[in-house]
């Protein structure tokens, strides 16, 4: 396998994988149903799952729709637990580690790739370009991602960086001239009417063996960033082709 990208620090980020958190990303696992009941889905349709995290959503499309998918996350022990939740339920996903800003499969294999709450961790630029590197022509992206509703002041958006680990804030504009940038075509935004602090519904918990103590603190550090900063913080469901 290719070297892995490191991914910057982040707290948050360690949390989700030490306690297995599913359906972490706005609207939820609901939200990812819905979004998915509007696509072309059938048996043999080639699906990236890009930050699959503990599989959630790879698990579902491979069971519900016969999808071929491939899952990938770049944190070991996010990976290790996707692949027992691929074992335990007997489906034929591929779970890979790796970054989406590079990954080593040959381009031009997906139908479909999703990224829920994974962009806003990585290289925004370089991962789109892989994905749309990977995309087969006509093939669609769709992606829940961070947005903020307007520019914060310095020293909140220091204070959100650090703690999520995201290397910026984009607004609306900032997502949709990135996408056209890269290449991507018939781009949609889907606004969600639900405000964030509202977005998320009981997720799954798939707990580490180990974890360490100041870990339990972040879940409700998390929640006191999203309620603290509830009129700046948003998302938005972007979808296109390429």
């Amino acid at each position: 396998m290719e070297k892995v990208v490191p991914i910057r620090d982040s707290i948050y980020l360690d949390f989700l994988s030490k306690f297995g958190v599913g359906g972490a990303h706005p609207g939820g696992f609901e939200l990812t149903k819905e979004i998915l009941q509007g696509e072309r889905i059938h048996a043999g349709t080639r699906i990236l799952d890009a930050g699959c995290g503990t599989g959630q959503t790879a698990a579902y499309l491979a069971s519900t729709y016969e999808a071929r998918v491939i899952g990938v996350d770049i944190n070991p022990i996010m990976v290790e637990k996707a692949k027992q939740r691929m074992e335990k339920n007997n489906l034929p996903v591929k779970i890979i580690q790796g970054s989406i800003e590079k990954l080593p499969l040959k381009g031009g294999m997906f139908d479909l790739i999703l990224s829920e709450s994974v962009l806003s961790f990585v290289n925004k630029p370089r991962a789109l370009q892989e994905i749309y590197r990977l995309l087969k022509p006509g093939g669609r992206f769709i992606a829940n991602e961070l947005t903020v509703n307007k520019k914060p002041e310095e020293w909140v958006e220091n204070e959100i960086k650090t703690f999520y680990g995201f290397d910026s804030l984009p607004v609306e504009r900032d997502w949709i001239s990135l996408l056209e940038r890269i290449g991507f075509k018939n781009i949609k935004i889907h606004s969600q009417t639900t405000p964030i602090l509202q977005h998320q519904a009981t997720p799954e918990f798939h707990y580490s063996a180990h974890i360490d103590p100041k870990l339990y603190a972040v879940m409700n550090q998390h929640f006191q960033m999203i309620a603290k900063y509830h009129e700046i913080l948003d998302y938005r469901i972007f979808s296109c082709s390429k």
